[in-house]
């Protein structure tokens, strides 16, 4: 059975193991990085099967206008569950009615999102990481 928590209670190794099994492109091998991405997300909610990281979304936000999405991995055997709707689910439920949810699709993620209840747009803009 898959619980679900709220808060930065993972460690670098966990967040690497979920990357690097969902197939999501991020820095998997850095953990010195993934611990920066852990301590300076706003909001981490985590779905776990015992104490197997099994997904995750991590978030920036204001909490009272908009929030960026910046990851939302699930386990590649994990998937097709469920389990990135409950996520997405339970960051709108914590950031409440008021807040824009936003993020930045991976190709091959395009057609998921809106089956979600995201809608796209063409009005985004990226200046790109340099690494």
């Amino acid at each position: 059975m898959i619980h679900y928590q709220n808060d930065k209670n993972l460690s670098a190794q966990d967040l690497s193991q979920v990357f690097a099994s969902s197939g999501i492109k991020r820095p998997y091998q850095d953990l010195e990085r993934l611990q920066k991405m852990i301590d300076h997300a706003d909001i981490i909610i985590s779905a776990w099967d015992g104490i197997k990281l099994v997904g995750i979304a991590r978030a920036i936000t204001d909490y009272s206008y908009c929030c960026y999405l910046s990851d939302l991995a699930i386990d590649h055997d994990y998937q097709r569950l469920g389990i990135g709707k409950e996520l997405v689910d339970r960051l709108r439920q914590t950031l409440g009615a008021q807040v824009s949810l936003v993020l930045l699709s991976a190709p091959s993620a395009v057609d998921y999102y809106p089956r979600i209840g995201f809608t796209s747009t063409d009005k985004g803009f990226v200046i790109a990481r340099e690494r």
